[in-house]
């Protein structure tokens, strides 16, 4: 067993990247950290990912945990790691975590935003940041709406068909959504999430403002309804992953 764990914080813009999980012949947040570990440690260890994004998806936090047989100064660690990656991909700090910490099973929730910009013209510096969703959006009804995702339910509707878990049941400890002018932003923290379960949650929301559903309508979803095509899926391009609480 190696020395020393180490815990990187990563934050990157995901729109150059086919998500974080390393693929073949697709470039992924992983593979650049890895290559960039690698050329500072002179060798490879095995690294643990607190989560996986999709395609197009960014990150404020994730987590990356490592062990090596050498101890490091974290902040000389830091710098050189960024030395060796690109722009859009940042480690914001290193440090040493006890040997059974691991990134993604110490987790014990996440958190999500999803940004909209709701008004008629795009702003430019939010392109491939954020969804343009013209449909007037009223946040106040909004936010008490999503307050119907808070507690324990099963999310199989509020999930895509590609996810292969068999319990779906998540506890939502956050549900809400604030304006900012134009830009609107919809916040969720789980102990868990399902494959797009963010994504369709918000796009539940914003047919609310579309006149397609309300609170009843998504409580029957959250009651066993089986999705349809009312539960769309928003883009990738809104969605960060904000925060992983340990």
């Amino acid at each position: 067993m190696s020395a020393h764990n180490y815990l990187a914080d990563l934050s990157f813009v995901g729109t150059a990247y086919h998500g974080s999980q390393i693929q073949k012949n697709a470039v992924t947040v992983q593979e650049l950290f890895q290559n960039a570990l690698e050329a500072v440690l002179g060798k490879l260890p095995d690294i643990k990912c607190c989560s996986r994004t999709d395609t197009g998806v960014h990150a404020r936090h994730f987590y990356v945990s490592f062990a090596a047989d050498d101890a490091y100064d974290c902040r000389k660690l830091t710098a050189a790691l960024n030395a060796h990656l690109p722009f859009d991909i940042r480690v914001l700090g290193t440090r040493e975590v006890p040997a059974d910490f691991h990134a993604r099973y110490s987790a014990k929730g996440k958190k999500y935003e999803y940004l909209v910009w709701n008004g008629d013209v795009m702003d430019p510096f939010l392109i491939d940041r954020a969804y343009h969703f013209t449909v007037p959006i009223d946040e106040k009804l909004l936010d008490e709406t999503a307050k119907v995702f808070l507690g324990t339910h099963d999310f199989s509707s509020f999930c895509s068909s590609k996810s292969s878990v068999e319990d779906k049941t998540r506890t939502v400890s956050e549900a809400c959504v604030i304006r900012q002018g134009d830009l609107i932003r919809f916040s969720f923290a789980a102990d868990g999430f399902l494959y797009n379960m963010v994504r369709i949650m918000t796009g539940a929301l914003l047919q609310v403002s579309r006149g397609k559903l309300d609170k009843s309508g998504i409580l029957l979803y959250l009651n066993g309804k089986t999705r349809d095509n009312i539960l769309i899926t928003v883009p990738a391009c809104g969605l960060y992953l904000t925060e992983v609480m340990y």
